[in-house]
This record gives C-alpha cells, sequence and structure tokens, in this order.
C-alpha cells in the first residue's frame, strides 16, 4: 500500500472513530444522517484477527428491513477492510438510531445492482464520482435481518 493510501486509511478510521462516538454520547441524537442519508454503525469480525471491528457508514438505500451500503472507499482502487470482513463471515450487526441488530450481509448479485445503483445515486451524486474513479465496480451489500 502507498502512504498516500496508508494516511487517507488512518483518517478514515479516525473519521469513523470520533463520529461513533458522537452518536454514542448524544444517543444518536447527532451525526445520525449526512447528506439526507441515514447513518448506521456495521459491526463486523475482522477476517485474520478474529476480534470485533465497527466502522459508520452511510445508508442511502433502506427498504424496510434490507439496508444497503456501499463499498466505495471514495474510489479507491481496492475494497474497504469492512467489506472484506464481511465477505469473510457475513454473520454482522447493524445499528440504526442507537438499536443493534444481528443482520446477514452480501454482495448484491448483478440483477439487484442494476437496480440498486441508480438509486444509490439518487441518494448522493458522489457515488458516481467514485464509480468513474476506480477500475474496480464497487460492490453493493446487502444486509438483512436473520431469519
Amino acid at each position: 500500500m502507498t502512504r498516500r493510501g496508508r494516511f487517507s486509511d488512518f483518517w478514515f478510521r479516525a473519521l469513523s472513530r470520533t463520529h461513533a462516538a458522537l452518536l454514542k454520547l448524544s444517543r444518536w441524537r447527532l451525526g445520525a444522517a449526512i447528506v439526507g442519508m441515514p447513518i448506521v454503525q456495521l459491526h463486523t469480525t475482522g477476517r485474520r484477527s478474529g476480534r470485533p471491528r465497527a466502522v459508520v457508514l452511510s445508508a442511502p438505500v433502506i427498504d424496510g428491513e434490507r439496508v444497503v451500503l456501499v463499498a466505495s472507499k471514495g474510489g479507491a482502487d481496492r475494497d474497504p477492510g469492512w467489506y472484506r470482513n464481511l465477505v469473510a463471515d457475513p454473520q454482522v450487526e447493524l445499528t440504526m438510531h442507537g438499536t443493534t441488530r444481528p443482520m446477514t450481509a452480501r454482495t448484491a448479485d448483478a440483477t439487484e445492482r442494476a437496480e440498486l445503483w441508480p438509486r444509490v445515486v439518487a441518494a448522493y451524486r458522489g457515488y458516481a464520482g467514485y464509480q468513474r474513479r476506480t477500475t474496480r465496480q464497487i460492490p453493493l451489500v446487502i444486509c438483512e435481518p436473520h431469519d
């Protein structure tokens, strides 16, 4: 990884931790939405360490109990660590509005992505720019409650 990549990873993690602290301290009254999208905290298991990991993300599409996340990493050429973690172990937890629920996460297939991508971009135009910035297809993650 380049020095620039390590620097941006550091700032993303620091911002996520700060945002998580604000959410917790305010009991999800401050910072629970950004540019019109709800904020969620995704809890995964580290694929190498086996330790709990958490990251604050926006959720551009919510259909009932189904939540869609975007593994954009700002248009970087590699997938974010949280995405690689949930691919390795799709049993995750999602906190929204202070309530944590067990979910199963999976990558949207081609048909689902074709339906969801325009809705994602309609929620935040920046995702289209992130996709133009990278050669990888940005994965969409569908989180659904356990049966």
